[in-house]
């Protein structure tokens, strides 16, 4: 597959006709730990790169669903220590230190929480008892709709990588995907202010590396919604105000965030929605990117006097409170 010019023109278009797929796996792009607000790749860093690029376990999402054993800082002292390089040593050190997945081990466990949307998910209005082949529907509704589809992809893109394997010359026929995924500038815990973060891999495109890169070289209008811009706190103020409105809605995410029972959420994925609605939200600029096998994102623009064409439409700032006063009025809406 060859990159084409991406026309910046295709990131601002308006909602129009299009028909949104939200790709969202059952494990979401920042799921909650029961450790607390960090995500796995920051509570563990250069152990869970080693693990999710060698491929320890073909399920990528076995590693981030583990339980530690003993505080993270620990388990990376000592990982540090024993220096486990190869994949059989790295499964060999998590299988010792960590809880895996009845998946893993085979045995069946009960749920460690009440956490779940199914309750809220049957009562809406799409709730059906089975779904069509995820694959078979998307490269369905694109040639259906040549054109006028915009795929909104907010978890790792296998979906998006087996779509392209399986028929690229229909993919390509989207209007646009955006994603929320990657990190150009900044990384984790960089909210703009205080001690900058260098760039990280970026969970969506962490857990499946080759399906990120398919998607960055399909020659598709793409839109990238990356750490740089999706680090939007839910902050006391804003829950106060969201919880107290009584909607069905907002009841429902009441509930879903006390059996979180963590604190401060961040909306790494609205932004997606809020660009699509409103693109001034966060404006994009044309960059190169390319996926690198350890799944950072690396902005590539070329020398001066020979530019490589973009590939993305990119937004590496977002105004927070320009966000937050459009989706909490959206969201608190009766």
């Amino acid at each position: 597959m060859t990159a084409e010019r991406i026309s910046p023109r295709a990131c601002r278009h308006g909602l129009g006709p299009a028909l949104w797929l939200a790709l969202l796996p059952i494990a979401s792009a920042q799921s909650p730990t029961n450790l607390g607000l960090d995500p796995p790749q920051v509570l563990f860093k250069d152990l869970f790169i080693a693990v999710q690029t060698a491929q320890v376990f073909p399920d990528g999402k076995l590693f981030p669903d583990a339980v530690p054993n003993t505080a993270p800082d620990d388990i990376l002292k000592q990982f540090h220590a024993e220096q486990p390089n190869s994949p059989a040593a790295l499964k060999q050190f998590v299988e010792a230190h960590f809880a895996l997945p009845s998946e893993v081990s085979g045995a069946p466990s009960p749920p460690k929480t009440t956490f779940t949307q199914r309750r809220y998910a049957e009562a809406g209005h799409f709730a059906k008892p089975s779904h069509p082949d995820a694959i078979a529907f998307i490269l369905d509704q694109i040639r259906r709709y040549p054109g006028q589809i915009t795929l909104i992809a907010i978890g790792p893109l296998m979906n998006l990588g087996a779509a392209i394997d399986k028929d690229p010359a229909t993919f390509r026929k989207l209007k646009r995907v955006i994603i929320m995924g990657g990190s150009i500038k900044r990384g984790y815990g960089d909210l703009g202010f205080g001690p900058p973060q260098l760039p990280q891999p970026e969970w969506n495109i962490l857990n499946d590396i080759p399906s990120a890169q398919k998607l960055f070289a399909a020659g598709v209008p793409l839109c990238v919604m990356p750490l740089d811009a999706t680090q939007l706190k839910l902050d006391e103020v804003k829950r106060a105000f969201l919880f107290s409105q009584g909607t069905p809605l907002t009841d429902a995410l009441t509930l879903l965030y006390h059996q979180w029972g963590q604190e401060t959420p961040t909306l790494f994925d609205p932004m997606t929605i809020a660009f699509l609605v409103n693109p001034s939200l966060c404006p994009v600029q044309p960059m190169h990117i390319r996926i690198d096998e350890r799944g950072f994102t690396r902005p590539e623009p070329g020398p001066p006097n020979a530019p490589i064409v973009p590939n993305a439409q990119v937004c590496l700032n977002s105004n927070p409170d320009s966000f937050f006063r459009f989706y909490l009025n959206r969201v608190a809406a009766p």
